[in-house]
Order: C-alpha cells, then structure tokens, then sequence
C-alpha cells in the first residue's frame, strides 16, 4: 500500500515538475479571470501555464478545451477541499512547500547549463587515476605580500633547478629535509578530484606525466606538482580482508609472520572466510568473513588500493600488504565500473557548492549577470584594497580602520556605482574565503560581494516574475491535491477507488460553487501570442 501511495504521489509531481512548453502572456493589461472555484478565482495566465504543460490538450479544439477544462475544475474543487479540511496550515506542509521556494529561487538564480558543464568536467577528471608527486613550500596561515616573497623565490629556484636537470625527486627530498617543517615532499600519491585546492587540482589536471608544473600558489602555499603516472580510474571494488595488527603483546616482526602463514593456508586452500572470522584484527569486519563496504579511488589508504586495484579477477588474493594499521591480506570479491555521471553528479554538485570550487561552478552564470547589468569594475578603486592587503590581512582590526572611510566608486552594476567604503564594510561582516595569502583572500571575497549585489536584483525581479509565482501556486496546489487524494480515495482498498473517486467529485460539485468564463475561453486566440 505505501509503495502504491509513493507511485501515486510520483505521478501527481510527474506533471507539476515537467518543463513548461511555453508560458502565454496575456495581451491586455489585466489578467482576467477565466473561472472562479469555491470564490476563488483563476486567472487566464495560471490557466494556460498549466494546460500548455499537457501535450494532449489543444486549445485550439472545442471538444479537448471542454474536456480539460472540466479536468481543470474538478482539480481546483479538490484543492479546496483540501483548504477547507486545513491541510495547509499542517508544519509538514509548510515545510515541503519552503524547501520547493528555496529550490525553485536556486534554480532561477543560476545557469545551468553552465553548472553541468562544470560538474561534467568535475566527473571527467574522475574517469582518471593520476599518481602525482609535489614539493611544497608552506605559506603561513595569514600571509600578506611581504609574507610570500622570500617563499616564492624558494620556490622558484627549485623549479629553475629542476629545469637545468637536477632529478625532481631528488631535489624535492634534500630540500624537505633542509626546510623542515617550512617545505614537504609527498611522492606517488593519488589524486582525487575535489579533494585539493583548486589550483592544486586544475594545475594537476594540465600537466603531461613527467613535466614539472612552474611555482602554483595555493590556500597551502607553493607547490611544484609533477605527473608521475596516467591510467583509467579502476573503478569500484568490493573485498574482503584479514588484518593482522601490531600490538603490546605482538610486534612488527611477529605480525608480519602471522600474516605470511595465513598467506600460505590460503595458498593451500583454506576458506579466506573462515581464516578472517578467526584471525582477523579488524573486528568490524571478521564476523563477515573481512568483506569491506565497496570503495573507490581514494578512500583507502594507498598501500591497500595499490594491491586490491593490482587483483584481477574474483577470489585472487594479494600477499600480506603492510600499512599503518598493520598487514593485510586481500580478496576481490567483485569490480565495478566507474558510477555513471547521473548517480556521480549529486555527490560532484554538493562537494562544489561547498568550498573554492563554487566559483567554476558559478561561472558561467556570474558571467551572464555582469553582462545583464553592465557590471563595471574601477581598478583604481580596486587596487587601493589591494595595496592596503600587502600591509595588513583583511580579517585584521587595523585594515577595516583603514578602508571604512574610502568614498571613491568602486564598481557600477544596473547603472548605480558602489563605493569602497560598501566593500570595506562587506569584509568586515563577511570575512569569508578559503584563501591563506591576503591578495588572494581580497579577490574571492570581492567576487563574492559582486555576486550578492546582482543576486539581490534578482531576487527582486522574481517577486514580479509571473512565471514563478505560477511554479509556487502549481507546487502548493500539486501538495494539497495529493494529500486529500490520500485521505479521501488512495488510502481505501483498489477495488473501491474508482466509485469513491465519482462520489467525491459528485460532492464537491454541489458543494462548491464554480463559474466558468466560456466567452474568453471561447476566444483564447484574441488573449495568447
């Protein structure tokens, strides 16, 4: 019976989230009422936005427009009866019609086919195992321009180095040693996309295997990024393991031991369950014979996926593998391929919208808003922030003291300039951003400021976009029609629904008056482009 009330429900918004056809506007200057139900009327707009939604109505044919309009009418008695019952005063009402505004209002202010171009490229990264090595010279955690200078030259020297022949790994390992604590060199190590500041990743990204990238500044600092290795994703594994752990009353020597001849049971045949359920460390898993929940590239640590990806074919084991949590030994039970980008873009679209990345994957529409109100940017004005970064971080007392006061334009946007002392004031209350260097810190959170200025013009067109005030009334009126549907027949036997479905509409025709306008429905032409 629940499933049968999900299908349902499904169908219900089957219809109310369909893409809109096209929505008629009305020529005159009002919008006149087509018909009134329960003494509320409804306008031709909302009528027509509706009804081009569904393919088999055509307005155009008397028979079809009689026959929907009647649909129509009884839909809208429904919905009133759901008021007059109070369903829309519940708070799981409320709620589920609050979170749609808040969806619908996102949708409206955002580009997306710009946002799927971005998670896409997001996705087609991932299709890719790259096994990279870096050199990294640390910023301080609040750098200004002095900060980084001496840093960069570092850097830079190394790169030069590397340039006239010095082996990377080499210089990379002497310097990490010289510069402990300041410098660090990660060798062979997995890339995972959405895991790294972004300038980290798209550098990376760019990189053919073996050059090594020039000084790339990131949140961490300057890095020196070279591609070791390029090759497929592997995809999905499921294994099942046995671990043997270190512990006060065993040691390295003798766990790695236990491990070889538990390794050679299994090469004699013994049950790779049964074995894990009696000797395996990781309790969480030896009562299931060691089979791991299914994962991918980089969830593991690297010793461990270098062996599981290196397994070939279902029930090949590896030797005993050692990592921080002692020796392994690994079973494939089942690979998978990559997850396609529809079950990935979910994940891709929540991970971007979260840090640094919302800035590709805004783009595209932040673009398209600078054009539509003619954003201007007046450098001068800009560059006095940026100066004034190089002597304190713009999170410091001393650089709001400063700046609050500055009268010149910043930036024009829909014909009205913004002065820096609006800027000024905006890092002060928002002094939000991923970034460590102050240069850096001042430009995210300034393409921030821009974004809420022409966001805020838009959210004002929308309390006059007639198209989203239908989307909302649709909405609440698909929520009521569901609900008093489920009360009234859906939630009584099959059997019964249908004579139930004509006793309620026979009820609700003697129960709410309905008047019907035939003369404009009669003559939409004269109303519609």
């Amino acid at each position: 019976m629940r499933k049968e009330f999900v299908m349902k429900k499904i169908l219900v918004f089957s219809v109310l989230f369909c893409i809109s056809l096209a929505l008629a506007n009305a020529q005159s200057t009002a919008d006149p009422v087509v018909m009134t139900v329960a003494e509320k009327p409804v306008s031709l707009s909302e009528f027509l936005f509706i009804a081009q939604k569904d393919s088999s109505v055509d307005l155009n044919n008397r028979k079809s427009l009689k026959n929907y309009v009647e649909l129509f009418k009884n839909f809208k008695l429904k919905v009133a009866d759901a008021e007059a019952a109070g369903i829309q005063r519940s708070s799981s009402f409320s709620e589920e019609l609050n979170t749609y505004k808040g969806q619908l209002r996102l949708s409206f202010l955002s580009d997306k086919t710009g946002e799927e171009d971005a998670i896409r490229n997001e996705y087609n990264r991932m299709k890719e195992q790259l096994t990279v090595s870096q050199l990294l010279f640390k910023l301080p955690r609040k750098a200004v321009s002095k900060d980084t200078v001496a840093i960069y030259e570092k850097a830079l020297e190394a790169y030069k180095q590397i340039q006239q022949g010095t082996p990377f790994s080499t210089l990379a390992k002497e310097l990490a040693n010289k510069e402990s604590g300041s410098a660090s060199f990660d060798e062979n190590f997995y890339l995972i996309p959405l895991k790294t500041p972004q300038a980290f990743e798209d550098a990376a990204y760019s990189l053919p295997v073996g050059v090594v990238s020039a000084p790339v500044r990131s949140p961490l600092g300057f890095h020196l990024i070279k591609v070791e290795k390029r090759i497929p994703n592997p995809g999905l594994f499921e294994v099942a393991h046995i671990l043997i752990n270190v512990h006060e009353k065993r040691n390295d020597e003798e766990a790695a031991k236990t491990a070889q001849q538990l390794y050679d049971m299994l090469k004699n045949g013994d049950d790779f369950s049964e074995l894990a359920k009696k000797y395996s460390s990781d309790e969480a898993t030896a009562s299931k014979g060691g089979v791991l929940p299914v994962f991918g590239l980089g969830d593991m640590v690297k010793p461990f996926e270098d062996a599981a990806f290196s397994l070939s074919n279902p029930g090949d084991f590896s030797r005993p593998v050692k990592t921080r949590y002692g020796y392994h030994i690994i079973k494939l039970i089942d690979k998978k391929e990559v997850p396609s980008f529809e079950e990935k873009r979910p994940q891709i679209y929540s991970a971007m919208r979260q840090d640094e990345h919302n800035f590709t994957l805004y783009s595209a529409f932040d673009k398209k808003m600078k054009e539509a109100y003619g954003y201007r940017l007046y450098q001068d004005a800009y560059d006095d922030f940026q100066r004034l970064s190089d002597q304190y971080f713009p999170t410091d007392s001393a650089f709001y003291a400063q700046s609050k006061d500055w009268k010149k334009p910043l930036l024009r946007l829909n014909g009205e300039d913004h002065l820096q002392e609006e800027f000024a004031y905006y890092i002060y209350r928002f002094p939000f951003s991923t970034k460590s260097y102050s240069g850096d810190f001042i430009r995210e959170v300034f393409d921030l400021f821009v974004r809420d200025l022409y966001t805020e013009l838009e959210r004002k067109k929308l309390d006059t976009n007639p198209e989203f005030d239908h989307l909302i009334q649709e909405y609440r009126d698909g929520i009521l029609l569901f609900e008093i549907s489920n009360q009234r027949v859906w939630s009584k036997p099959v059997a019964e629904q249908a004579q139930l479905e004509k006793e309620w509409i026979r009820e609700l025709q003697t129960k709410y008056p309905v008047t019907v306008n035939w003369d404009i429905l009669n003559n939409l032409k004269k109303y519609r482009k």
